[in-house]
């Protein structure tokens, strides 16, 4: 089944982080191995700033690892009403966070999102699979 990985994998592979671009390539090569890795509008944003041009994110974003997926309306409802909750939890961000975005969306297609930053997730997505660090 295919899978998403959430941007803070992706950036430390793009970044050659020391402590965590092992645990990620490991993960980006099981979810290679599976299918195309799949991304949104809101993982590419957040990639973007490790890149000098739109052109070298594409280039790196290759065709034949990645496959790029519009956000559907479901999804962005999704990450509204766990937004909702996150306020009402006393959350202070006064717009939805793009976790919010990327979990509902991997939610919303039943895929699993592998990520570093599992508490948010947890949280406001239970029923979203997941692949952690502690759970790989």
């Amino acid at each position: 089944m295919p899978r998403m990985l959430d941007t803070n994998v992706l950036l430390d592979i793009v970044t050659a982080d020391p402590i965590w671009q092992r645990w990620s390539m490991d993960q980006f090569r099981k979810a290679s191995e599976d299918g195309p890795i799949l991304l949104n509008p809101i993982i590419y944003a957040e990639l973007a700033p490790g890149f000098e041009t739109q052109a070298s994110l594409d280039r790196w974003l290759r065709p034949s690892l990645f496959r790029r997926l519009a956000l559907p309306y479901e999804a962005g409802f999704r990450a509204g009403q766990a937004f909702l909750a996150y306020r009402q939890r006393g959350g202070s961000k006064s717009s939805p966070l793009p976790d919010f975005y990327i979990g509902a969306h991997a939610e919303s297609e039943g895929v699993t999102l592998v990520t570093r930053d599992d508490a948010r997730y947890r949280t406001y997505f239970p029923k979203l699979k997941l692949i952690t660090p502690e759970r790989a």
